[in-house]
């Protein structure tokens, strides 16, 4: 019997340590799951917030230099970073022009079109791997049609490979004092790591007209035919505003709709930046707007210190709309 009862006692204790421990371990388990969660849940909201400080700030930009001087007559966010989608194209389009100044290559040239350049998507000229096309046909096609694949197609001829050229691309913006622009591709198709701003895009659309007054009647362009197909201007606001001369569209999702603008009126040379638009209309008005406010501004401090005896170059190109942050009341080098 004490034996019997010591059994059933020993045998008692244990299932109770038994069920004792079940709950213990239950709840480490618990622990250990909610603990692991946290970190996940940790791990992705540092992942998210990494994601949001590469990614461009809020998209809108906005910005208006002399291009004569060099300075600032209104910006916007003009130096934070923004996804330059075709303006891209600018770039591409400068080491071009660089290669046929230095006799590199010719206007006539016929270039080679790879399998990785006529896969391009739009929007493109429908090339097909294989076949040749002249060099100048590949520049009007960037400037009237934005054409991705013969974009390909002059980083190829240039760089030998399109990476290598987006390499010699980023060079060139630092020797053109762009500090704060990459390139990762010619044709500026979605990449996250392609970025640059409104500032340094000006900075390219002076550099364009100035290093290249031979070849810059090509950002005029309204249109021109390959392979029996007639492609016309994206740009409406070259074909629409007084004195406006080129230089280039842009969209991709990321980065809005964007502009860039050349215009020579009444003794002045503008150019002008717009980044970020949430339709190709609304962009367009939006420049158009800014360009009239400009002249306006302009031409009423103009003519304000020519009342006061001062000489026409003596006038400072500044102005205040009384929007904080938005106009540089005082002149700024460029």
């Amino acid at each position: 019997m004490r034996v019997g009862t010591i059994g059933r006692w020993i045998i008692l204790s244990g299932m109770m340590l038994a069920l004792a421990a079940v709950p213990a371990s239950g709840y480490a388990s618990q622990k250990n799951s909610i603990q692991a969660k946290s970190v996940q849940k940790t791990a992705k909201k540092t992942v998210a917030k990494k994601s949001r400080a590469s990614r461009p700030q809020e998209r809108f930009s906005a910005l208006v230099v002399d291009a004569n001087t060099g300075r600032v007559l209104y910006e916007k966010n003009a130096g934070n970073i923004r996804y330059p989608a075709s303006l891209t194209k600018m770039m591409t389009l400068y080491l071009a022009f660089d290669a046929l100044k230095k006799g590199k290559l010719r206007v006539d040239q016929m270039l080679p079109v790879s399998a990785k350049a006529a896969g391009q998507p739009q929007t493109n000229i429908a090339l097909s791997a294989g076949e040749r096309i002249p060099l100048e046909t590949a520049v009007e096609s960037l400037v009237v049609r934005s054409a991705n694949d013969a974009a390909v197609v002059l980083a190829e001829a240039l760089g030998g490979t399109e990476w290598n050229f987006a390499l010699n691309m980023t060079q060139k913006a630092r020797e053109l004092g762009m500090k704060n622009t990459i390139y990762r591709n010619a044709n500026g198709l979605p990449d996250d790591k392609q970025h640059s701003t409104a500032y340094d895009q000006a900075r390219l659309a002076i550099a364009l007209r100035r290093d290249f007054p031979e070849y810059y009647h090509y950002f005029s362009l309204e249109d021109f035919n390959y392979n029996g197909v007639n492609y016309t201007t994206h740009n409406r606001v070259m074909q629409r505003y007084p004195g406006a001369d080129g230089v280039k569209t842009g969209y991709i999702r990321a980065s809005g709709f964007n502009l860039v603008t050349s215009v020579k009126r009444d003794g002045y040379n503008l150019v002008a930046v717009i980044l970020g638009g949430t339709t190709s209309n609304g962009r367009d008005n939006q420049m158009m707007a800014l360009l009239d406010r400009t002249f306006a501004n302009l031409d009423s401090r103009k003519k304000s210190r020519l009342a006061q005896g001062d000489s026409a170059d003596e006038f400072a190109a500044s102005f205040d709309d009384g929007e904080q942050g938005q106009v540089l009341v005082t002149a700024q080098g460029f």
